[in-house]
C-alpha cells in the first residue's frame, strides 16, 4: 500500500458540526493539529488499477475525491455543497453552493499547504530536470511548472498523492486549446485572437518544451502524447489562478471547485503557511452559488478563450475595435479591452470608445490639428478643450460607430453561418462559440438600437 504525505485530518467532523454563524465567538477553518503521520491510500484507490482515463466518456469521480480531501485535512463550511447538471456541451458541469445562511466574513474553505500544487515548489522539485526552455515566455513559465507536474503525477496513476484529484477532473475542455482548424474560422476577430493564443501557448511552447525533460521525470510515451498533454495544460490553466500577491502560481484542490461570477461571494487567499483560506464577501442566502472571479467580468472573449465557457451575466462587453498595435496616443485616448465597452442590456457606449473613435477618425479625415489637439487635452485633462473637439465632430463619430456595428453585426452572422449542417461531434466546440457568437449580437443589437435614437 502507497502512502500519502499529506497530514491526517484531526477533528475534522466534529468541526464540521460546529456552528460556523454563531454571534459568541469566531471559528476558523483550520485543523487543530498537523501530524507528520502518513495517510493511507482510501480503498477506493487500492481498488483502482493504471492511469487515470483521460477519455471524454470517462466518469469523474468526485464522491472519493471528496472522501480524499476531508481524510487530507480540508475543511468545509456545513452548508458547503457541490451543485452538479449536464451543461449545453453534453459534460457534468460542477460548482458549490450553500445550503445554509453564511454572514459576510464566515469562513467556507480550508485547503492545507500539503494538497497544493504550486509553481514554486514544482519548479524546485522539477526545475533542473529541463535542458531547454527557450521557446516558453518567461510570463508562462510559471503555469508549464505546474502543467509538468501534473504529468508527472498523472503518471505515477494510483501512487500519486493527487490521483483521487486528477481522477475527479473534466476530461472534456472547450478552451482555445481544445478548438479545431474549423472553430477558429467562426469566432470574431478578438475571440479568434485570444483562443489562436492559447492554442499557440500550447502548441508551441508547452507540448515543444516536453521534449527537453529528462526520461527519468517523464516517460517517451507521455511526452510525445499530445492528447494527455493538451489535457494537462487544461488543467492547469482552467483549474489554477496567480496568488493575490502575484508571487505564485497554484491549483488548489476542493478550492478549484468555486466556478466563476461577475458577482462573487468568496474573498481567498493564503496564510503564512501557505493554507488555502476562503471566506464569504458579503451576506450570502441558502441555496447560493459561491462564485470567485477568474477575470475581468467585461471581457467574455477571454473568459471563452481561457477557460471555455461564457458569463452571460457579464453586463458589458468589448466594442471589438481591434487595433492590433494600438500607438501611445491611442492608449492615451484610452483604446484597452477593458475599458472600450459597449454595455449589454442598455447598449450604452463607453466614453473611451467614442474618444478612441474621433481620435482616429480626425486622423483619417486629415484633421491633424484638431487631433493633437484633441490628444492634448486628453493628457492635460483641459475637458473644456476635448468636450468642444467632441462636440464639433460628433455626427462624424456617431455615423463612424453606426457603420463599425452594423458591418460587425454582418460578420457575426457570416461567421456563425459557417457553421451550418456541420457535424459538432467533430467540433464540439462549436455550440459554445455559437452561443458567444449570439450574446455579443444581443449586446451589437441593443448599441444600435440605442445609437439611432441618439443620431435621430
Amino acid at each position: 500500500t502507497t502512502s500519502m504525505p499529506f497530514p491526517p485530518a484531526t477533528s475534522v467532523k466534529k468541526k464540521q458540526q460546529h456552528s460556523m454563524t454563531s454571534t459568541t465567538e469566531t471559528t476558523t477553518l483550520r485543523p487543530t493539529s498537523c501530524s507528520a503521520t502518513s495517510l493511507q491510500m482510501s480503498t477506493f484507490a487500492q481498488q483502482t488499477q493504471g492511469l487515470v482515463d483521460i477519455s471524454v466518456a470517462a466518469t469523474r469521480d468526485v464522491t472519493s475525491f471528496d472522501e480524499w480531501a476531508l481524510q487530507c485535512g480540508v475543511q468545509r463550511s456545513p452548508g458547503f455543497q457541490f451543485t452538479a447538471g449536464d451543461d449545453m456541451y453534453g459534460t457534468n458541469n460542477l460548482g458549490v453552493q450553500t445550503t445554509e445562511d453564511l454572514p459576510a466574513g464566515s469562513p467556507v474553505l480550508f485547503v492545507p499547504n500539503q494538497m497544493i500544487i504550486s509553481a514554486s515548489q514544482a519548479h524546485a522539485e522539477l526545475g533542473n530536470s529541463i535542458s531547454n526552455l527557450s521557446m516558453v515566455d518567461e510570463a508562462d513559465l510559471p503555469v508549464f511548472y505546474v502543467f509538468l507536474k501534473i504529468l508527472k503525477e498523472y503518471e505515477l496513476g494510483q501512487d500519486s498523492p493527487w490521483y483521487p484529484w486528477l481522477n475527479s477532473l473534466p476530461r472534456a475542455y472547450y478552451n482555445g486549446a481544445a478548438m479545431t482548424e474549423f472553430c477558429f474560422d467562426t469566432l470574431p476577430p478578438l475571440a479568434g485572437f485570444l483562443a489562436m493564443k492559447e492554442r499557440f501557448r500550447f502548441s508551441n511552447q508547452f507540448f515543444q518544451a516536453l521534449a527537453f525533460v529528462d526520461d527519468n521525470v517523464l516517460s517517451q510515451e507521455t511526452k510525445q502524447n499530445r492528447i494527455l498533454a493538451r489535457w494537462a495544460f487544461s488543467v492547469a490553466y482552467t483549474r489554477g489562478l496567480p496568488t493575490p500577491d502575484g508571487s505564485d502560481f497554484k491549483v488548489v484542490p476542493m478550492g478549484d471547485m468555486f466556478n466563476h461570477g461577475t458577482e462573487t461571494q468568496i474573498d481567498w487567499g493564503f496564510d503564512e503557511e501557505g493554507n488555502f483560506m476562503a471566506n464569504s464577501s458579503c451576506d450570502v442566502p441558502a441555496g447560493s452559488e459561491l462564485c470567485i472571479s477568474y477575470g475581468d467580468p467585461t471581457n467574455p472573449s477571454h473568459l471563452l478563450a481561457r477557460y471555455g465557457f461564457l458569463d452571460e451575466t457579464s453586463p458589458a462587453s468589448f466594442c471589438k475595435i481591434l487595433i492590433l498595435d494600438p500607438s501611445q496616443e491611442l492608449l492615451d485616448m484610452g483604446y484597452d479591452h477593458s475599458r472600450m465597452l459597449f454595455y449589454r442590456h442598455t447598449g450604452d457606449v463607453s466614453p473611451e470608445v467614442w474618444d478612441v473613435l474621433c481620435y482616429k477618425m480626425l486622423g483619417e479625415m486629415g484633421e491633424y490639428e484638431n487631433q493633437q489637439a484633441l490628444h492634448q487635452a486628453q493628457v492635460s485633462g483641459d475637458t473644456d478643450t476635448k468636450q468642444a473637439i467632441m462636440d464639433h465632430y460628433y455626427p462624424q463619430t456617431a455615423q463612424a460607430l453606426m457603420e463599425h456595428v452594423e458591418s460587425f453585426l454582418i460578420e457575426l452572422d457570416q461567421l456563425s453561418a459557417r457553421a451550418d449542417g456541420v457535424d459538432w461531434k467533430e467540433h464540439p466546440r462549436l455550440p459554445l462559440i455559437l452561443q458567444h457568437n449570439s450574446f455579443v449580437k444581443q449586446t451589437f443589437n441593443n448599441v444600435r438600437d440605442n445609437l439611432m435614437q441618439m443620431m435621430q
